[in-house]
């Protein structure tokens, strides 16, 4: 069975935009799932910011899954009506955000301090639900313990997936992934299990299939971002030439423009936090575009950049 490569969720970074030009530079993953959204109020649509993620449209040629944040079944239940009709065939749960303002809403990886409460959320929306329903998940809110029952907790329902970030949610993205948790998961799990942490390169990889080589589906994020071409070294291509990165580059500073206008320097800035380590000094490479503010500046540095700053060997996130 061929390994399920997909795009991890990631606010404000894997969006619609970055899907497209991703695809159509370095090919498509087997999967890609949105940035976390709010479902709609029962009865209305899907608007704004939301509605570009979803649009159709926007996603063909795509296998995409809508990321759902919230701890409200009824209208996590609507949403499951309106992307299906749409057109989805599958919808995701967030239950591994750790930021402190959805922590606190007890939302994402919050929703796991009160499983009581998660175990009702989830018999209503897995009885009620237009679409399979996969789940991304923490193993725990302040230490690896709770997983036990949180684990317990999943396997009583059908899910589609569960995608398994095996940190808790005050790790944030610090310290080492508790791989462990990940097997435990893949030998008792009745559903598929998918693995997400730190896969930043081809060794990281062979590290994960070597102690689980059950392993059929693992999630990129951090990763792919600082090396765009990672998905396809990992299936055994080439890493990505400079003349590849600035194409990709290019497209998708283009792409922004169309969309955010002058917003899209600071966009940009952000995929640049990542992006660093795709050349040989992360370092120069952050100090060259992180003062531009208007276009002509950053059009510059970004130049500058290409022209000096050769392709690392081996780019991965945090340069090591």
């Amino acid at each position: 069975m061929p390994m399920i490569f997909s795009l991890a969720p990631m606010e404000g970074i894997t969006g619609s935009v970055f899907r497209r030009v991703h695809a159509e530079c370095f090919g498509a993953l087997d999967r890609y799932y949105t940035p976390f959204l709010a479902p709609p109020q029962v009865g209305s649509s899907f608007g704004g910011k939301a509605y570009k993620e979803v649009d159709p449209e926007r996603n063909q040629g795509l296998d995409v899954v809508p990321q759902l944040l919230t701890n409200d079944a009824d209208k996590f239940v609507w949403a499951t009506q309106v992307l299906a009709d749409m057109g989805y065939a599958e919808v995701n749960l967030n239950l591994g955000c750790p930021s402190g303002t959805v922590v606190a809403k007890g939302r994402g990886a919050g929703f796991l301090r009160n499983l009581g409460e998660l175990e009702g959320f989830l018999q209503e929306v897995c009885d009620r639900s237009r679409l399979p329903i996969s789940v991304k998940t923490r193993v725990g809110v302040l230490e690896d313990a709770e997983y036990e029952k949180i684990l317990e907790l999943y396997c009583r329902f059908p899910l589609q997936e569960l995608i398994v970030h095996p940190r808790v949610q005050k790790d944030r993205y610090q310290g080492v992934p508790r791989l462990e948790l990940y097997g435990e998961t893949l030998r008792r799990a009745p559903f598929p299990v998918a693995y997400n942490g730190d896969i930043f390169g081809t060794d990281d990889m062979a590290a994960l299939l070597e102690a689980y080589p059950e392993t059929r589906h693992v999630m990129l994020g951090r990763g792919i971002l600082s090396n765009p071409a990672l998905a396809r070294m990992l299936n055994g291509g080439q890493a990505a030439a400079a003349a590849e990165l600035k194409h990709f580059h290019d497209k998708l500073f283009c792409a922004y423009e169309e969309e955010i206008g002058g917003n899209a320097v600071f966009r940009m800035k952000e995929w640049w936090s990542y992006a660093k380590y795709s050349f040989a000094d992360p370092q120069v490479v952050h100090r060259a575009v992180r003062k531009a503010r208007k276009v002509g500046e950053y059009e510059e540095a970004v130049e500058r950049v290409f022209q000096t700053q050769g392709p690392s060997a081996e780019p991965r996130f945090g340069g090591f």
